[in-house]
């Protein structure tokens, strides 16, 4: 086999990790909660029948890739929750780390760009990646409304937590920033979410 396709089948079946790495939402059953690859799937699903109410002009093969690689390096990092803030307070050192490794494994042009695509993420500058937050914001709230608020409830998650993490999406797009708006007050009404 040729060093190149190794390298890419290599890096295909690491990608396949992500399946193993719970997340703290839960699926809208309610019953169990989902893994990076779920979420990543579902994230780029989104991109394609939303990309219409983005802020600006996207490139949306660009956009559903970023999205579909995004949670990659969360297979050695770990998921840091929303919420977490001591977590978050490595999980730059994490997730560098575990990009370096991951992202190495493909060859060097592939390595490259899919690194470029997972930094161009982190960055938020880009109308792709604004939009690919938008959207990495919009889903957990989504399935959270779904269940009734399930895992803030369990999490005693308040308002303004929510709030302060959504400010990326009104970033990548207006009208879904008033359908997040209208699910946060229909939650803190029905108690899912505590008015703090």
């Amino acid at each position: 086999m040729e060093e190149r396709l190794k390298k890419q089948l290599e890096f295909i079946l690491e990608a396949d990790k992500s399946k193993f790495i719970g997340r703290q939402t839960y699926l809208s059953d309610g019953i169990r909660k989902e893994n990076d690859a779920e979420h990543s799937w579902h994230l780029a699903l989104m991109t394609a029948l939303l990309s219409e109410y983005a802020k600006e002009k996207i490139d949306v093969q660009k956009t559903m890739l970023m999205v579909l690689i995004h949670d990659i390096v969360e297979i050695d990092a770990g998921d840091t929750y929303a919420y977490d803030e001591k977590g978050k307070l490595s999980q730059r050192e994490r997730e560098v780390k575990a990009a370096d490794r991951i992202f190495s494994l493909l060859p060097k042009d592939q390595a490259k760009s899919m690194r470029d695509l997972w930094e161009e993420f982190e960055t938020c500058e880009t109308p792709e990646a604004k939009f690919a937050r938008c959207m990495d914001n919009l889903q957990p709230i989504l399935l959270n409304d779904k269940t009734g608020g399930k895992s803030w409830r369990e999490r005693q998650i308040k308002r303004s937590q929510v709030e302060e993490r959504q400010k990326r999406t009104k970033m990548g797009s207006d009208t879904l920033m008033e359908v997040v708006t209208q699910i946060i007050e229909k939650n803190v009404k029905n108690g899912n979410l505590k008015d703090e």
